[in-house]
């Protein structure tokens, strides 16, 4: 039997001790409640007492993501480094690859926590996006042309917005425009003068965005002379490595090159100069797209979450940008977009919830997905006579007292006129408080404070924990639309005074029953 040194023993055992993961139990206090780490399941926040294991380096549920947990009593966890975590009983069981878990008290709210960890962790750098983010509408080619995106078809979306009363904005053209991944030319027989069409969209009072992602079609020109250059993503054998995303099998951009990501801005640069584009909508940079690979980042200390971060980071560069998918970049002036939702009552029910957890994980500038639903699959057996209205007007009253709202389903197209004419006006309400949602903005770049916020943290321990129809934007409104069928529902006024869309006058703190037609979308004003 061959023996072993002590010294090899013990340096055995010291690695063997260091693979472990750091783990930390984190009993609850008070009726303690959690919420954080990801957009895309806000609506299951609160957490319920018990849950599954959630793992930060493996999904990111289709939307940003933070390494950030906070209390409803002031405490939060905040770990550089992605970490697992769950609940077990009410209390929080965090794992750890890379650190030993850290819980923080900050106060004694939720308030107080994000606060504390905003200011710790992603301070706000007092920039925001262009003012029209917040101040118009936006409008999205998705769900009208999907993967027929073309310049004629664009041209009358964009006469569409004008005829029926609704306000310019961002135009948003979206996949399928480019030749193919990884080239930036408009497709030739889509768009026959696509210079014209741009120059004739600003005529109209337009910004015009461009959706692009990090994918390069395998073994096209571009293929290989970003492959000669290697920029491109390595399998750990050090080849291309080709990816499985959403839409196929591509090769990527390696966001961890600092010279691939200047080649990349190049690129675009060019794109912009040539076409007169004004910015991007960066879709992808999901860490659960290379979550299942083993890749050779350039950056050795770089992962699937670093990889996100640099692609959004590519996003300061461009004023006129969005995304879906972010990791650590709370604080920046970056447009965010909640994941594509169904056309469904369920996936409006989710907006409020989501939106509220986009804001306490340092990402305030933020677009509730599509008026209707994003997700271009429920609407694809749906005839223009069969929509049903109530649920897109409704979807368009919760959007409209948002940071930002965005059609993309054309509302002339699936409406009759009168509820059409309802979503204008709501569109119309959106611009008229643009100034002050702007002002709310550039209040989320001076102090990190959410713009759209959770009842719970602007009315701590009042009962809001678990309220998901209502929110407040800024400090001064108030909203409570409906997000079910109906006319009719409770609203929860907090202590103070209170003013309606209709003039009425309430004293808080009571719950009042309240009737909403199709046409009214109740929100209050608070009265000092």
């Amino acid at each position: 039997m061959k023996k072993i040194s002590l010294l090899t023993f013990l340096l055995g055992s010291f690695f063997l001790l260091q693979a472990q993961p750091y783990t930390k139990h984190i009993a609850p206090i008070n009726n303690e409640k959690w919420w954080g780490c990801f957009v895309g399941i806000g609506n299951e926040m609160p957490f319920a007492s018990n849950t599954p294991l959630y793992d930060l380096a493996k999904v990111n549920f289709n939307n940003e993501t933070s390494p950030l947990l906070l209390s409803s009593q002031g405490r939060y966890v905040w770990n550089d480094e992605p970490f697992r975590f769950r609940l077990v009983n009410d209390t929080l069981v965090i794992e750890s690859d890379h650190e030993s878990p850290q819980v923080t008290t900050a106060g004694k709210n939720l308030r107080d926590a994000y606060l504390h960890a905003s200011k710790t962790h992603f301070p706000a750098n007092g920039k925001t996006p262009p003012a029209l983010f917040f101040k118009e509408p936006q409008y999205n080619t998705w769900i009208e042309l999907m993967y027929n995106q073309n310049q004629e078809d664009i041209l009358n979306y964009a006469h569409n917005i004008i005829e029926n009363g609704f306000p310019k904005g961002i135009l948003m053209i979206d996949d399928n425009w480019q030749r193919y991944y990884g080239n930036f030319e408009f497709k030739a027989e889509k768009f026959p003068d696509a210079r014209a069409m741009t120059d004739e969209l600003h005529r109209l009072g337009f910004k015009v965005m461009l959706w692009i992602s990090p994918f390069v079609s395998a073994d096209s020109p571009e293929f290989r002379d970003l492959a000669d250059k290697g920029f491109l993503l390595k399998n750990k054998n050090g080849t291309p490595a080709v990816v499985n995303w959403w839409n196929g099998y591509s090769a990527c951009y390696d966001m961890t090159n600092p010279a691939a990501v200047e080649s990349l801005k190049q690129t675009l640069n060019e794109c912009m100069g040539k076409y007169g584009i004004d910015g991007f909508k960066f879709d992808a940079g999901d860490i659960a797209i290379l979550a299942n690979g083993e890749y050779d980042y350039y950056d050795k200390n770089a992962d699937q979450n670093i990889f996100s971060q640099r692609w959004a980071e590519l996003g300061l560069s461009y004023p006129f940008n969005e995304f879906r998918a972010a990791w650590k970049t709370g604080g920046l002036p970056l447009v965010q977009r909640i994941g594509d939702k169904d056309y469904s009552w369920y996936a409006v029910s989710m907006l409020i919830p989501n939106m509220a957890i986009c804001g306490m994980l340092g990402y305030p500038y933020a677009c509730p997905d599509m008026i209707g639903g994003g997700q271009f699959s429920s609407f694809l057996d749906i005839k223009e006579d069969e929509f049903n209205q109530e649920l897109i007007v409704r979807s368009c009253q919760v959007h409209a007292l948002m940071p930002m709202m965005q059609f993309s389903v054309a509302p002339w197209r699936i409406l009759n006129r009168e509820n059409m004419e309802i979503c204008a006006r709501y569109a119309q309400l959106h611009h008229t408080m643009g100034d002050y949602i702007y002002e709310c903005a550039r209040h989320a770049a001076e102090t990190g404070e959410p713009i759209l916020r959770h009842m719970e943290y602007s009315f701590p321990h009042s009962g809001f924990t678990e309220c998901k129809d209502q929110f407040m934007l800024g400090d001064k409104y108030m909203i409570a639309p409906m997000i079910t069928e109906g006319t009719h529902r409770t609203v929860n006024l907090p202590k103070g005074t209170w003013r309606d869309d209709q003039g009425k006058t309430f004293k808080g703190p009571k719950k009042i029953e309240i009737d909403v037609p199709l046409d009214r979308l109740p929100y209050y004003e608070r009265v000092k």
